[in-house]
């Protein structure tokens, strides 16, 4: 009850996933009708899959790894920029980490896409914009790194897998979802680049001195 009353937006957005994911693990017509295909988007058909497919995932690890980052940074960072300012957040980089994916494989029949990770990722980099300096985790690396360094190292990661991985991972998605998590939060709180920028600048004085 806590959550939903300081981050009511991904308090609801944390339950609508879990429970259209699991539901849809056990219809594969309402799977098939959720998922993103840009074969059709790119043809002006099932346009809203841009959204629902943000709502089901691959599997069980898929769900559970996507919502345990959402679970760490979501919350707060609705707390830090108010209610409806986390839902356009979300919603909106859900689409635009999607769209570059469409272009992509508008010619590719059987290619599909699914999952919230693009929407995770402008969650997570809008709260490294406020919180640069905080500590993060790669895993399975039990050394803490700051956000900052965190932040550079996945858009490098991104970067360098959309072009040459073979995984079936969305990495595109990834790394737009990144992208329009920076930008749209810089839209909004403008204040918040030179506020990044005293903290890292603080930061560094303090380990010089």
């Amino acid at each position: 009850m806590e959550y939903l009353s300081f981050a009511p937006v991904a308090s609801f957005i944390f339950v609508i996933t879990i429970l259209t994911t699991l539901l849809a693990f056990s219809n594969e017509e309402l799977y098939g009708k959720l998922m993103m295909h840009p074969y059709s988007v790119s043809r002006g058909q099932h346009i809203y899959t841009l959204i629902t497919s943000g709502l089901i995932h691959k599997d069980w690890m898929h769900l559970f790894f996507n919502m345990l980052s959402y679970y760490f940074f979501a919350f707060q960072l609705e707390a830090t920029i108010g209610h409806w300012q986390f839902g356009v957040l979300y919603v909106v980089s859900l689409v635009l980490s999607d769209l570059p994916s469409v272009v992509k494989h508008k010619e590719d029949f059987w290619y599909n896409s699914l999952g919230a990770s693009g929407a995770i990722s402008a969650v997570l980099f809008s709260f490294i914009l406020f919180t640069p300096m905080s500590m993060m985790m790669i895993m399975p690396l039990p050394i803490p790194i700051p956000a900052i360094i965190f932040g550079a190292l996945y858009l490098i990661y991104c970067s360098y897998a959309s072009k040459y991985a073979r995984d079936n991972i969305n990495h595109d998605a990834h790394l737009y979802g990144a992208l329009s998590g920076l930008m749209i939060t810089i839209a909004m709180y403008p204040k918040v680049v030179p506020f990044f920028l005293h903290q890292v600048t603080a930061a560094v004085q303090s380990h010089l001195h």
